[in-house]
């Protein structure tokens, strides 16, 4: 028996029509470039962040080109902050938020002997507890309406190793990775998947001074790569898990980094 599969079946499983998408964090880098993916797949997008004029930018480029997509201010370490941004996402698009890609995050590298305590809960906050937060109260309204899901969450690949000076980083990041899988057990039967995207190396707005340093040419040097990811690198992995074409995958981690984690030295 032959087997005939047309482009049209294989690409739509990709498409993300009817689809609403909030990417948190979304002002700038990876998030920014993620907001546009979505909406360029076909989901209309909420783009949130703590500073609503720097998201209204990335709203309006996306509406520009034909796209859907409103700013909110949500911060997501104020938990009072989510429920408002869910009910004014929800009204405007007319139907719950189904895919929510948690990006928001912070890095703030100190050596731990030296570390203060906010720079320890600030991280706890942001990188852990903000994701946790927007998770559940995405999850809550979309058990409430009988409708599935996708939440990705974006961890690192400090989440499965050790790098000096990063440890409340890598912390937060390594257990959002284990929160992932617990989500993932404890929605099974709701039609709600929960995956993660580990990215190695890539540019933003709060990586670039490293990278632009002295050392941190070196280290680009270095990567297996010789050279940081692009943004559009991370596109597949994020149209993969935000799609049915990932209807069978729950509790996974996809790490893209060009083997930087699987090199010993």
């Amino acid at each position: 028996m032959t087997i005939q599969i047309k482009a049209s079946e294989v690409l739509g499983r990709f498409s993300l029509e009817g689809r609403v998408a909030l990417v948190t964090g979304s002002g700038s880098g990876i998030g920014e470039r993620m907001a546009h993916v979505l909406a360029a797949a076909g989901a209309r997008v909420a783009c949130v962040a703590r500073r609503v004029e720097r998201v209204e930018a990335v709203a309006q480029a996306i509406r520009n080109a034909g796209g859907q997509a409103l700013a909110c201010r949500m911060d997501v370490a104020d938990k009072a902050s989510i429920g408002p941004a869910l009910d004014a996402i929800e009204a405007h698009f007319g139907q719950p938020v189904d895919i929510l890609v948690n990006n928001a995050g912070l890095s703030n590298p100190t050596v731990f002997q030296q570390m203060s305590d906010e720079q320890w809960t600030s991280l706890l906050d942001v990188n852990l507890s903000g994701p946790y937060y927007a998770a559940q109260a995405v999850v809550q309204r979309l058990i409430a309406a009988g409708k599935g899901g996708s939440i990705i969450n974006i961890a690192s690949i400090l989440g499965h190793l050790a790098y000096p000076a990063f440890l409340n980083y890598g912390t937060t990041k390594g257990a959002l990775i284990h929160m992932t899988r617990y989500m993932a057990l404890d929605l099974l039967g709701h039609g709600i998947r929960v995956n993660a995207i580990a990215p190695g190396y890539f540019p933003s707005e709060m990586t670039n001074p490293f990278y632009e340093s002295e050392a941190g040419i070196k280290e680009i040097a270095n990567l297996p790569a010789k050279r940081l990811g692009r943004l559009e690198e991370l596109d597949g992995p994020l149209l993969l898990l935000a799609s049915d074409a990932s209807s069978y995958m729950n509790g996974s981690v996809l790490t893209v980094d060009y083997g930087h984690s699987v090199r010993l030295s």
